[in-house]
């Protein structure tokens, strides 16, 4: 990651460190691009001019960042730190620019930058920085594709936190999986596969039965954490004031929650999302969507919340991560909303968007081998445990159907097993095509799993055909669920009118005698997404009769911030 890259060499008398080489994808233009003088001028109102002396640093590791470069004059190199020391990785010179993603975040830093000779500079601050971005539209395209770019590479890199675990641990692929989804660059070391490792577990004093371990900011030794205790670790939330007055809180970054936040914030609202656990939700597993309008060739689940979560940050949405909501205060206005840490926040209109999860197997020893051999998303970091090996998609969905073509270009065979009796009810034309066409896929209809099996891992598989029907077993490590919707709405607690599977009703599908029940206190009926609670509003998943489609949830949110506007008229 360079504005000028360095060529890898072996480290020689003169002392001078090596230095990696590009990326075969690496596209110096735009990832460190140089400003036109034209370019600068449109900068400088707002901004102030700096000097830093050689050896001076303008951007520390582990700092969130408040401060934006333009270099007019000199140098200036970017450096990994460790405790080996540093690795060089870009030189910026006049016309570049310092950031990446965590300029819209707020989140700490990776690299240092530091002054390598006489250095001049214009100076913006990030609240100046994200106003550009909001009106200046050709500024805007640049900043920020270079800031994903510099983030992809950081993440190909694995400049960040390190990892120690094992394949075998449950909580290490839900770490990769949470730290992979947020976006967050981390290095990994295996405990059965790579060499070293012991060494690193000496210098922290941690042993093997401790994994998985994450090492956070080069200091701090966390063992097994939750998501949570990630979160805090590396800062995801420090920058977000949560005890403020909102205009809207988001409950639940799945597309239709992220569409209601860029909606919103470009808008002019203040915007707070909550998200359990990554942007995405249930879409954000997806390996490949490709029937969302504007992307003919496809795009992945985590690519598309990616995308729409650094738009909602453009445009100045705060969005919580690994924060749970657990209760919402319905009683009074303006309305809060309990979280998992004690904490609450407020707000004057609502979008629940908290989706839906896969149903669980009804075997008793499921839990057992969830994350050592039953699996809840087909991502690359799932398919890669299965690759040269058979695997069993479970579903008649959509993303059953992506899973089971995603995972068929990895695993020796899938078998795709449907309780019904045909997939044409409820999957996409074109999977099935691509199904039945593909020689590595078996679809076993009418067949459900009865019986799980193994030991530290899944080791065998047996499913039955038809109530009643014939049994069968397989030595089958690898399973994957995608079976039906529950709605993530537990939390609720008796505020809003629920049909009889726990999804939110909302406009038209709320009875006289569900307002009736819930005292709708308004002379107009609930507007189209609005619950049964006044300001209240439910999209995607969670609603009931829904679509369960990508593009619909993103529909729905964006048409909800139109209804959240007439309402804050009120």
């Amino acid at each position: 990651m360079t504005g000028d890259l360095p060529d890898r060499t072996a480290q020689g008398e003169t002392g001078e460190m090596p230095r990696p080489a590009p990326t075969a994808l690496f596209r110096e233009d735009a990832t460190f691009p140089v400003l036109s003088k034209e370019q600068i001028v449109r900068l400088a109102p707002g901004g102030r001019p700096r000097s830093f002396a050689p050896g001076e640093s303008l951007v520390e590791p582990g700092v969130p960042p408040t401060r934006f470069f333009v270099l007019e004059e000199g140098q200036a190199e970017l450096v990994r730190t460790s405790r080996a020391g540093e690795e060089l990785l870009a030189i910026l010179r006049p016309g570049q620019f310092t950031g990446e993603v965590n300029m819209l975040s707020g989140r700490p830093g990776l690299l240092r930058l530091r002054a390598t000779e006489p250095t001049r500079v214009l100076e913006l601050d990030r609240d100046r920085l994200l106003q550009i971005l909001q009106t200046d539209s050709e500024l805007s395209e640049l900043f920020l594709r270079a800031f994903v770019l510099r983030r992809v590479e950081l993440i190909q890199r694995g400049v960040g936190e390190v990892l120690v675990g094992s394949s075998q641990s449950p909580g290490t692929l839900r770490i990769k999986e949470f730290l992979t989804r947020n976006g967050q660059p981390y290095s990994f070391l295996d405990v059965e596969r790579d060499a070293g490792v012991q060494e690193m577990l000496d210098r922290f004093h941690v042993g093997v039965e401790d994994v998985p371990i994450l090492i956070c900011r080069g200091e701090q030794v966390l063992r097994n954490p939750s998501n949570s205790e990630v979160a805090s670790c590396l800062r995801f939330n420090e920058d977000i004031e949560q005890t403020r007055l909102r205009d809207l809180v988001v409950v639940g970054a799945g597309p239709a929650g992220l569409a209601a936040a860029v909606y919103g914030a470009s808008e002019g609202l203040d915007v707070l999302v909550i998200e359990n656990s990554a942007p995405g939700g249930q879409a954000g597993t997806s390996s490949k969507i490709e029937n969302y309008l504007g992307f003919p060739t496809g795009i992945s689940g985590q690519d598309l919340a990616a995308r729409a979560f650094t738009q909602a940050e453009k445009f100045g949405a705060q969005i919580l991560i690994a924060k749970s909501a657990t209760q919402l205060a319905c009683q009074n206005k303006p309305y809060a909303i309990a979280l998992d840490d004690g904490s609450r926040v407020l707000a004057r209109t609502i979008v629940i968007a908290t989706g839906a999860e896969y149903r669980r197997l009804a075997v008793d020893n499921l839990g057992q081998f969830e994350g050592v051999g039953v699996y809840y998303g087909a991502t690359p970091l799932e398919a890669q445990l299965c690759e040269g090996e058979e695997a069993i998609v479970v579903g008649g969905g959509n993303s059953a159907g992506q899973a089971a073509v995603f995972l068929s270009g990895k695993a020796r065979r899938v078998h795709l097993l449907v309780r019904r009796g045909e997939l044409a009810q409820s999957m996409s034309r074109y999977l099935i095509r691509r199904i039945e066409e593909s020689p590595t896929i078996e679809v076993h209809l009418d067949t459900e799993i009865v019986a799980l099996d193994g030991g530290a891992h899944l080791e065998r598989v047996t499913w039955r055909e038809s109530p009643g029907g014939r049994r069968e077993t397989r030595e089958i490590r690898h399973v994957f669920l995608m079976m039906g919707a529950l709605p993530n709405t537990g939390w609720l607690d008796r505020c809003l009118a629920l049909d009889a599977q726990g999804f939110v009703k909302t406009g038209s599908d709320l009875t006289p005698e569900d307002l009736q029940a819930a005292r709708w206190p308004l002379a107009r009926p609930p507007l189209l997404f609005e619950t049964s609670l006044p300001a209240v509003f439910a999209v995607g998943d969670v609603r009931f009769g829904s679509l369960k489609r990508v593009a619909a949830a993103v529909g729905e949110g964006s048409a909800a911030v139109a209804l959240v506007h007439r309402v804050l008229a009120e």
